[in-house]
């Protein structure tokens, strides 16, 4: 057990002049391929950033350059092995299959693999699972041109290829604050979008008209030959390395990553929002190919340009993201770009005319890429860089795996229902979604509260007599106050302090009123062990749960007091 003061109470100016210095540390400039734990520092203009200023950073320009070349290589692939099941006997069930055989995995995979992305080196970690991808792609293609390949082998490599790129998500996303600026964040999300529909529009396109004169097992060769360039991307990427620290054990890495998100009401709304818009959306994604080819008599290459136009509407998306945000909310931006996407699978349900089909898929592009780059952004913005990789893969198992969730159920109801009815009924559901925005919309703070780390707790103040170690606990932890100020509003804020401890650590948090002094409030909560409260005292306190720290202390007048309570070492007494 330990007793001491707690650190001198903070005050609003302290977090001011904090802030002050944390935005002038992260303009400092100093151009190259290196990056920075907590962002880069490089020339970058100052005023508003545009669309394209994230690309002035070298690190940033060759990964996106090698991402877009994988992705593209994906698309190609992805035509090709629907266009291998489109003929087949239950072909609507098939090319849905194929589809949430690449997106299922992230439902199993994605957690752990944010974990994974959370403890170990970041770039050592992908340059790992995307040479993984290139062994499975490569196989893909072997397999094919030998004339192996059935429907049931083509998904299970599919699904091979699916693990890998569940593995690479929530890593790859959790980069990104690494290699920009915070005020970039914006535009390199948007960019990062931009990067898979500049794929979608080019690799359909560029496989349609390969299928003309080449069998898939080519389109499959030149995606395990795209994937390459990402891990040689990955290999010139000089990561500085990050001071020494212990590893977060795997088991409590998990826990404390699903507990954060548990914690934090913005994030939840965030997937919530995510969920009812992709449920729907997968719809037109998993049913397209057999439209283009049952409903429109299309050969690969119309195929194509239909995935092609929904590709070109979500680079004008891109494009357009700076001028519509500064046009209206964030909430009519969603609803309106929802409704872009619902006129697309309404169009793909009852027009005959392929012209009319590609420019209201132009349309669904462009509300595609908003929403869904509007959710990426506002979530590497909000989440801390201690579990930012578990985060970002929550929600990829919420959107990716939304999606391949959905895209087997949307096959079933098309083999029951037909095509039309069951794109007519995604687009009921699509909008319902967006009602629903009048009761959940997202939080206002989320995206902009500071996610940045600051250790506001002092050390610990341990006893000679006690050993502890990182595995040691439960910790309760218990904090005194003492109120002068309004009682309620005290209590309101502290409420708020203690999701914040639960969101950084706590399993438990209560506040208790002293009976003999009615001015004395404990908090009370516990932790697991003590290496987690240590990560609380070090790695897990951002300039968020600073503010409300002070908001809370606004209410005493003099320093609160700490107490840990760690279990008793008790040894049997001889004879007892």
């Amino acid at each position: 057990m330990s007793e001491q003061p707690a650190e001198r109470q903070v005050t609003d100016q302290d977090v001011t002049t904090s802030a002050v210095q944390r935005q002038r540390a992260a303009t400092v400039s100093a151009s190259g391929l290196r990056g920075g734990p907590h962002g880069p520092a490089a020339d970058v203009p100052d005023g508003s950033p545009g669309t394209w200023a994230p690309l002035a950073l070298s690190t940033f320009r060759w990964l996106w350059i090698a991402q877009l070349v994988s992705n593209t290589g994906t698309w190609m692939q992805t035509v090709g092995a629907q266009w291998m099941l489109v003929h087949q006997p239950n072909a609507a069930s098939l090319t849905a299959l194929a589809q949430a055989a690449s997106l299922l995995p992230v439902l199993v995979v994605s957690l752990p693999a944010g974990v994974l992305a959370d403890v170990l080196d970041r770039r050592r970690y992908l340059v790992g699972v995307f040479g993984a991808a290139v062994v499975v792609s490569g196989s893909l293609a072997a397999l094919t041109q030998a004339g192996l390949v059935t429907p049931v082998v083509l998904l299970m490599l599919t699904f091979g290829l699916g693990v890998t790129n569940a593995l690479a998500g929530p890593a790859w996303q959790a980069i990104q604050p690494e290699l920009v600026p915070p005020r970039l964040i914006p535009a390199a999300a948007g960019l990062g979008s931009m990067n898979i529909n500049i794929a979608r529009a080019v690799g359909p396109a560029v496989a349609g008209a390969l299928l003309l004169v080449v069998s898939p097992a080519v389109l499959f060769a030149i995606n395990a030959l795209s994937t390459v360039a990402v891990v040689v991307a990955l290999v010139a990427w000089r990561r500085p390395v990050n001071p020494e620290r212990e590893a977060e054990p795997l088991v409590s890495a998990l826990r404390s990553g699903s507990r954060y998100v548990g914690n934090a009401p913005g994030v939840r709304r965030v997937l919530l929002r995510v969920a009812l818009f992709v449920g729907p959306a997968s719809a037109l994604w998993a049913l397209l190919a057999v439209v283009a080819s049952q409903r429109l008599g299309l050969g690969p290459g119309g195929y194509g340009m239909l995935l092609g136009a929904l590709g070109a509407g979500a680079v004008l998306g891109a494009l357009a993201m700076a001028r519509l945000r500064g046009l209206m909310s964030r909430g009519v931006l969603l609803a309106g770009s929802s409704v872009l996407f619902g006129l697309g699978m309404a169009g793909a349900a009852l027009t005959s005319s392929a012209v009319l089909l590609v420019a209201l898929l132009v349309l669904a592009g462009v509300g595609w890429l908003v929403v869904l780059s509007t959710f990426s952004t506002v979530l590497q913005l909000t989440l801390p860089a201690w579990v930012r990789a578990r985060g970002m893969a929550i929600y990829l198992i919420v959107m990716i795996g939304g999606q391949g969730v959905g895209a087997v159920a949307w096959g079933v109801v098309a083999e029951r229902l037909g095509i039309g009815h069951a794109l007519l009924a995604a687009t009921a559901l699509l909008m319902l979604g967006v009602v629903s925005q009048a009761w959940w919309p997202l939080l206002a703070r989320t995206g902009a509260q500071d996610p940045r780390v600051e250790a506001i707790w002092p050390e610990p103040d341990v006893d000679a007599g006690i050993d502890l170690d990182p595995r040691s606990g439960p910790v309760m932890v218990e904090i005194r106050h003492v109120v002068t100020g309004d009682v309620e509003r005290f209590l309101d804020a502290a409420q708020r302090v203690g999701v914040s401890r639960r969101r950084t650590g706590a399993t438990s948090w209560a506040v208790y009123q002293d009976a003999a002094d009615a001015a004395v409030f404990v908090e009370v909560f516990v932790v697991p062990t003590w290496g987690e409260h240590l990560r609380q005292h070090h790695e897990r306190l951002t300039g968020y749960d600073r503010e409300l720290d002070v908001r809370m202390r606004a209410f005493t007048d003099q320093p609160s007091v700490i107490r840990h309570l760690v279990p008793a070492e008790w040894r049997p007494t001889e004879g007892a």
